[in-house]
């Protein structure tokens, strides 16, 4: 055991080598209590989040020359580069992984949202948009990110790649499908409910009720939203004639909208 800095150096475990090779596999993340955050940017925004004090062990390579502030509670290791690549899910490890304590998703463990309206996403399995997204509406100034079962695991470390660790600074709600979804943002007042579409409905930069204590609904690439769901359809015109945009890409649109009109001022 050793110093370094501000925090105290542990070994590396046969424990703690299991650990993070339960979270490899998919089977192994379901299983775990734990989820795993790797490289420089993601563990910055992670460690300056909420979820920070979950962190309970950072694991560090010999070169690693940033400075960051760990929780009291979480034990450090240094390895070798060869040894954490090894340990990361990634092609070319980044200097360092944390492992923290996987947040809930279950709707009722959070407060009350405060959003002005909802972005949700419905079966969305493709992690790479889902954490596209995710740092989207981040970036967008909301706090609130809903999504129905069948969506990409939001912890999944590919996600949490794609959304730069936006997920620890948020409020995150799984529901089971779009009916248990809408119940629940009717009762905590969210009174306009929106189905994105391809193909039809009123252009999202016409829709004055868009952003009024919505929920927007963006489906996946392979299945869209059901047409039998109920909603009021809003859709990104699409002068190109063209068949679709990807979930992220209407995503960005959508949210973007929102800041445009809060920018000028609520005007359309």
């Amino acid at each position: 055991m050793g110093e370094r800095g501000s925090f105290v150096l542990i070994g590396l475990t046969h424990r703690i080598e299991r650990q993070f090779a339960e979270l490899q596999s998919r089977h192994g993340r379901k299983k775990s209590p734990f989820c795993l955050c790797e490289g420089v940017r993601c563990c910055g925004e992670l460690l300056n989040s909420p979820a920070a004090s979950s962190v309970t062990l950072a694991v560090i390579s010999e070169k690693l020359r940033c400075g960051f502030e760990f929780p009291e509670s979480c034990d450090v290791v240094q390895v070798s580069d060869d040894k954490l690549q090894k340990l990361s899910g990634t092609v070319t490890s980044q200097g360092i992984l944390l492992l923290l304590r996987r947040p809930s998703v279950r709707p009722e463990d959070f407060p009350a949202p405060a959003d002005p309206f909802i972005i949700a996403v419905d079966q969305l399995g493709d992690p790479g948009n889902f954490g596209t997204i995710l740092r989207t509406a981040r970036a967008a100034g909301l706090r609130e990110f809903w999504f129905t079962a069948g969506s990409a695991d939001a912890y999944a470390p590919k996600v949490i790649r794609s959304s730069l660790a936006a997920q620890f600074s948020m409020q995150l709600r799984e529901f089971a499908d779009l009916d248990e979804l809408r119940q629940f943002a009717e009762r905590c007042n969210y009174k306009n409910f929106f189905l994105t579409d391809p193909h039809c409905g009123e252009s999202c930069f016409e829709c004055e009720a868009l952003f009024d204590r919505s929920v927007v609904v963006i489906g996946s690439e392979a299945h869209g939203i059901e047409s039998s769901a109920a909603g009021s359809r809003v859709t990104i015109p699409m002068p190109g004639n063209f068949e679709s945009l990807n979930a992220a890409q209407a995503a960005t649109i959508v949210l973007f909208e929102h800041v445009r009109r809060l920018t000028a001022g609520g005007k359309k």
